[in-house]
């Protein structure tokens, strides 16, 4: 980490940055040029003694979620928050990958920061997260790499019974099956999705139970209940969109209404997510 020359480049950002470009009043008494200390720190969500500890050259090691925080209260372009970034001595993705993710996917999960963001592959490899994804599904990065598979998650988990009791679980259990099914049809010369059925078969009952329905759906919208034990209940819309040019690729965002208590609770998490 570059202290001196993060430092340097908070300052010298914050400067060039005019009050009514973030909305914010100007006034002709402002003696600071551009945004004052106090300003960047509430755009960023974070304490005003952090904020100016960082520019002071003494503080501490900044997360990736901070300098996304920094990036976009700054109005940073892509070149300068790389830049941010290789001061800070952190990785420019926020998010781990596995496979072949097109940067531009990637690119766009990291900047989408109220908003939990992963990208899922046929089999319900979890490739791609962010920080907001990691914190409401489970500390994704902590997790090792062949565990990040949500047909196991469900299939495997000692509260299956208690899940599939539960209507809307079931029914995303009984969706994600019948979505499995269209990709092993779709790519039959796919060895890793028909390792993960026959797994799946050997493993788990109610998983052989609904693949012998033959049910096959392609995943799209749905509504899905998360109690997470920092944020409380969210009630969320999770939106399933293909990724350009990767039709094996589908980005999931989990939506909520604004203003609603569930969105509020996701900026709960975020807050929490930040300051860790």
């Amino acid at each position: 980490m570059k202290r001196d020359e993060l430092a340097g480049f908070l300052r010298s950002r914050r400067e060039r940055v005019r009050p009514h470009e973030v909305g914010l009043p100007g006034g002709e008494r402002r003696r600071t040029p551009g945004l004052r200390r106090q300003e960047v720190a509430q755009l960023a969500g974070m304490s005003i003694d952090y904020y100016i500890r960082l520019e002071q050259a003494r503080g501490p090691h900044p997360s990736r979620q901070v300098l996304n925080a920094l990036a976009r209260a700054l109005m940073l372009t892509t070149d300068e928050r790389a830049h941010l970034f290789h001061l800070a001595g952190q990785e420019l993705e926020p998010a781990r990958r596995r496979g072949d993710v097109p940067p531009g996917t990637m690119h766009l999960i990291a900047f989408l920061e109220e908003v939990p963001a992963y990208v899922l592959d046929a089999k319900y490899d979890i490739l791609a997260w962010n920080p907001l994804a990691s914190a409401l599904m489970g500390d994704l990065d902590s997790q090792p790499v062949e565990d990040l598979n949500v047909i196991r998650w469900v299939f495997r988990s000692p509260d299956l019974a208690e899940h599939l009791g539960d209507e809307e679980k079931s029914r995303f259990a009984r969706a994600s099956v019948a979505d499995l099914r269209w990709a092993a049809g779709r790519y039959p010369d796919d060895a890793d999705i028909q390792a993960l059925v026959a797994e799946m078969l050997a493993l788990s009952p109610e998983f052989a139970r609904l693949w012998a329905m033959h049910e096959v759906e392609v995943r799209r919208e749905q509504r899905k209940r998360v109690t997470h034990p920092v944020a409380g209940v969210i009630d969320a819309i999770c939106q399933v969109l293909p990724v350009p040019d990767r039709e094996d690729l589908r980005l999931v965002l989990y939506t909520t209404e604004p203003g609603s208590p569930s969105h509020r609770a996701l900026r709960r998490l975020r807050e929490v997510t930040l300051s860790s």
